[in-house]
């Protein structure tokens, strides 16, 4: 099993289908209010980085980086359930992470959910901290917000 994790763009019939999956995942464990899922438009702008993730030259994760004043945001994490239990979760953390110093973004945050225990699992392993919500966030019961200083 060969993994390759690429900027790509989201338009590719394939990704859409898989940020179809990562829709239908979401929206099963949360109501509408408590999903903050960026759209392919949004995807493509400026200021974010789409990553995918190919076993074999088929998409089976993702996950993008929103370049923001003093800090990045990780966005539509995923990783499809046929992929799961490979590291490759990990691989695209560690991947968004390298863009973030590149893009000279040394604090990650994030916001995820409160039935996603193996995303919290990964976060935490990753040196992940909880903190209050930031940005355009607001208090949600069903979230977690979290943030890690890389290494320069």
């Amino acid at each position: 099993m060969k993994a390759t994790i690429e900027r790509e763009s989201p338009r590719q019939p394939d990704v859409l289908a898989l940020i179809e999956e990562l829709d239908r995942y979401q929206s099963e464990l949360y109501p509408a209010e408590s999903n903050h899922l960026l759209d392919v438009e949004a995807l493509c702008a400026a200021d974010t980085r789409f990553f995918v993730a190919r076993i074999d030259g088929k998409a089976a994760g993702c996950g993008a980086l929103r370049v923001c004043a003093g800090y990045a945001e990780l966005k539509r994490m995923f990783v499809s359930p046929r992929a799961r239990g490979t590291k490759l979760g990990a691989d695209i953390l560690v991947r968004l992470e390298e863009q973030a110093r590149h893009e000279g973004r040394f604090v990650v945050r994030l916001e995820t959910g409160i039935h996603q225990p193996a995303a919290l699992g990964l976060y935490k392993s990753h040196g992940y901290r909880e903190r209050e919500p930031f940005g355009d966030y607001r208090p949600d019961p069903l979230s977690v917000f979290m943030e890690r200083q890389l290494p320069r």
